[in-house]
């Protein structure tokens, strides 16, 4: 993958050429951001720089081979690690080489996917996949070799803040002390979730999220929609490409998410005094935890957005509101004076409780309810 077709961040683009043109690359380096915004088409395109010795022109002067290698991501000093889990066909000790013709295709078909899409690409979508002491392993043995080519040897870690503390630890020493020639770029969208001592030893480039004028551009050239429509799905992608790609093939998940909430809503709503009530969100609550615990971090995320389009329509910011509830009978103009100052917070709060939670295998049972119990009474706060 070249610069020229990551979309948009000039600003990161010329960071990284003028580093590697003036040879002062460093060792491990950190790439933040949202999911959408380019971490890894960035990851992919800064590696073709450094191992092909592109310059600005990129590939029209480096290596024809070398670049020819990055069309099928096959060059051979160049290594991935990302989140896996046991699926049909890797029972045990599932690492990333294991699922390399999967990577692959995820990442011709879009690189800007998010953790879910790929999730779902390996057929894990109801497990929590995680970069563990096997793929330490893994990258410890990699990286001992040689470079095939006489040149850098590359380690890209996407989602390095799913790395757990074995597999941190075990990885330690070798990016603090790399061989001769070793990059490390490590890829998180929660750079909280990585232990200190590790951040402390790489560089860390925060990427923005994506202009909505590229993104919209992007559209009118791939997608071959209006401009008044790209310019719709650009404002509610809020930042992210991937988040645009799924509006605009309707496959985000929304349609069902949505289902869920207004249900949520309006038990919760009648369970001010009203028994049958809290049934009815233990029951709700039982069909969410079914669903896997990724599909419930993407629906609690879902929950938090739909929270704060309320707000913004409720304090007249209707110019920042993209969300457009298409269930029958509810409307989003009713249901907005609810969410206010009073307990927006709270809510926001015990959402975030609920997924971290989650993310740390809590029973989804026990965690749903308990929300679901907490925003009966949230949802009824009046402003004081």
């Amino acid at each position: 993958m070249l610069f020229s077709e990551v979309l948009g961040l000039p600003h990161i683009k010329n960071h990284l050429t003028t580093t590697a043109d003036r040879g002062r690359i460093p060792h491990a380096q950190l790439f933040v951001g949202n999911h959408g915004s380019g971490l890894l088409p960035m990851a992919i395109a800064y590696a073709q720089y450094v191992l092909c010795g592109n310059t600005n022109s990129e590939n029209n002067t480096g290596n024809t081979a070398c670049n020819l290698k990055f069309n099928h991501l096959s060059h051979p000093d160049l290594h991935f690690a990302f989140p896996v889990a046991t699926n049909d066909k890797i029972k045990t000790h599932p690492v990333s080489n294991h699922f390399m013709e999967s990577w692959r295709t995820f990442l011709n078909k879009n690189p800007y996917g998010s953790l879910f899409d790929w999730y779902q690409e390996i057929g894990i979508e109801n497990k929590q996949g995680q970069i563990g002491v096997d793929e330490a392993q893994d990258i410890l043995k990699s990286l001992s070799l040689k470079s095939y080519e006489g040149g850098y040897k590359i380690m890209l870690i996407w989602m390095a803040d799913k790395m757990n503390t074995p597999c941190s630890n075990k990885l330690l020493k070798l990016i603090e002390e790399p061989p001769n020639k070793t990059l490390f770029i490590l890829i998180a969208e929660d750079e909280e979730q990585i232990i200190q001592t590790i951040k402390s030893r790489c560089q860390i480039l925060r990427f923005p999220p994506l202009s909505e004028t590229v993104i919209e551009e992007k559209l009118i050239a791939t997608s071959k929609v209006d401009a008044l429509s790209a310019k719709k799905i650009a404002v509610q992608a809020n930042g992210s490409y991937s988040q645009a790609q799924h509006i605009l093939k309707n496959n985000s998940g929304d349609e069902q998410f949505e289902n869920w909430f207004i249900t949520w809503i309006r038990t919760a709503f009648k369970a001010k005094g009203n028994k049958a009530s809290i049934l009815e969100l233990i029951s709700w609550s039982d069909t969410i935890a079914a669903s896997g615990r990724e599909t419930q971090k993407s629906f609690l995320h879902y929950c938090l957005d739909f929270f704060r389009q309320a707000l913004l329509y409720n304090y007249k910011a209707e110019g920042l509101v993209y969300i457009q509830p298409k269930t029958a009978n509810f409307k989003l103009e009713k249901f907005a004076p609810y969410i206010t100052g009073a307990n927006i917070l709270g809510i926001t709060s015990e959402i975030e409780d609920a997924i971290y939670h989650i993310e740390r295998n809590g029973n989804a049972k026990i965690i749903l309810t308990d929300l679901s119990i907490k925003l009966t009474r949230l949802i009824h706060k009046k402003v004081a």
